[in-house]
């Protein structure tokens, strides 16, 4: 029996001129994971990390927290996120009355991307994408297979993002695409989801949990971008 833990990013700069990175609170929140682990004597037989900056600042701080040097880990671009700006523009260019005033809440960007993933998912933006849904369902599905496919009782890290594991779990539950929707609008940044894998497959095993944000003092730590 092997285990597969897939950790969001933590948070990244939402806001600025560069998403791509994290902000000082997600730098605190991915050390604090990786000291989870420590304390809890998890250590991982292999690590598997998408290459966008987010996802490799997280692993850093992950590392740092276990007080392991980051070591070799894999690079494995399909487990990078899809590209959301260009979903939500292509979205917006076909109903323009859903753009969010400028100043408005987050959970107007929140709703714009709820109904772009899913006019995405049914195919029904007809602007050029970086990649249709088909496609981002086949390079997760390469990226988990590639995750699970190197013998029984191992324990990998994989560090991704929302919309990545978000689409895995709801192929390993064999869900439908508005459960991958439902799924990434949820997870927590830094958040673990956990499964089993042997030979008779991957099994679901558990969701968006942060056990190291679970302390009076870190409430205010816990985030979604």
């Amino acid at each position: 029996m092997s285990e597969l833990f897939l950790v969001r990013h933590a948070q990244a700069s939402y806001g600025t001129d560069d998403y791509d990175r994290l902000s000082g609170l997600g730098h605190r929140q991915a050390r604090w994971l990786g000291e989870y682990f420590r304390e809890r004597g998890l250590t991982f037989d292999r690590v598997v990390c998408g290459d966008m900056q987010r996802h490799r600042e997280t692993a850093a701080g992950i590392f740092s927290g276990l007080r392991r040097e980051p070591g070799d880990h894999h690079t494995d671009p399909d487990w990078n996120e899809f590209d959301f700006e260009t979903l939500i523009r292509a979205f917006l260019e076909k109903h323009p009355q859903e753009t969010p005033e400028p100043g408005a809440p987050v959970q107007s960007f929140t709703r714009v991307l709820r109904r772009s993933l899913i006019a995405w998912a049914e195919d029904r933006l007809e602007a050029a994408l970086p990649e249709r849904w088909t496609e981002f369902e086949e390079r997760v599905q390469r990226g988990l297979l590639a995750a699970t496919a190197d013998g029984g009782g191992q324990r990998v890290l994989v560090v991704s993002s929302g919309g990545a594991i978000s689409m895995a779990l709801r192929q390993v539950l064999a869900a439908p695409a508005s459960a991958m929707v439902q799924m990434n609008l949820q997870l927590r940044n830094s958040s673990i989801s956990h499964l089993f894998v042997n030979a008779g497959g991957v099994h679901f095993s558990g969701f968006n949990h942060i056990p190291h944000l679970d302390h009076p003092e870190r409430a205010d730590s816990v985030t979604y971008y």
